[in-house]
């Protein structure tokens, strides 16, 4: 596993843009606040990086994760002047309710697949989110659902449009390839009830 300057170096070398100070300018900072924990999204470049405040607060992970998600260097700073950077930046953070965190623009889901009996996976930015039909089919359950696994909360839809928009992603859903062995998914780790998550209501059965 290389080291965090060993990453750096080696992206730069893959042809990464090392950039200035005066280059490197980021949007904002949001601090979304809920569910027992403080997360950090720094926007870059139409880029959203998501920190924990220990990430921020170190340098060499900040860089190595701006890399990873924008595909840029931020500028190398001597430790005190990182320190009091990143200060002033927790300090002038835009704070949201984790819950109400916006939905990246345009939502859409890379692929569901279908695993027969009622079994569905929603691939979203890497994350691939298991799903009953019941639970897809209620909006709370899969935006809910959504929130927990993704981190990220879909766009609230008009009942009507939601049942349309899901009965579209189940007609083109891909179907699975045969499994030859159950220990992948079991019936059991699909019916799991979620836990809750803070914030929410029991749904009701609309």
């Amino acid at each position: 596993m290389p080291t965090d300057s060993e990453f750096i170096l080696d992206s730069i070398k893959q042809g990464c843009a090392m950039l200035v100070d005066g280059e490197f300018l980021i949007d904002r900072l949001v601090k979304y606040v809920g569910n027992g924990r403080i997360r950090w999204h720094v926007e870059f470049r139409g880029h959203r990086v998501e920190f924990t405040t220990g990430q921020l607060k170190r340098q060499p992970t900040f860089r190595r994760k701006i890399i990873e998600q924008a595909g840029v260097l931020p500028p190398q700073r001597a430790g005190a002047d990182y320190r009091r950077w990143a200060l002033d930046l927790r300090k002038n953070a835009i704070e949201l309710p984790w819950r109400d965190r916006p939905v990246d623009a345009d939502f859409a889901i890379d692929r569901i697949t279908s695993y027969g009996n009622d079994r569905w996976m929603v691939d979203y930015q890497g994350k691939a989110i298991k799903f009953t039909t019941t639970k897809l089919r209620r909006q709370t359950s899969f935006r809910k659902r959504m929130l927990l696994k993704a981190k990220v909360l879909p766009p609230q839809l008009d009942p009507v449009a939601y049942r349309k928009w899901m009965d579209w992603l189940i007609q083109n859903a891909t179907e699975a390839a045969p499994q030859t062995s159950d220990t992948l998914m079991s019936e059991k780790s699909w019916l799991d009830d979620l836990p809750e998550l803070a914030g929410w209501q029991n749904e009701g059965t609309s």
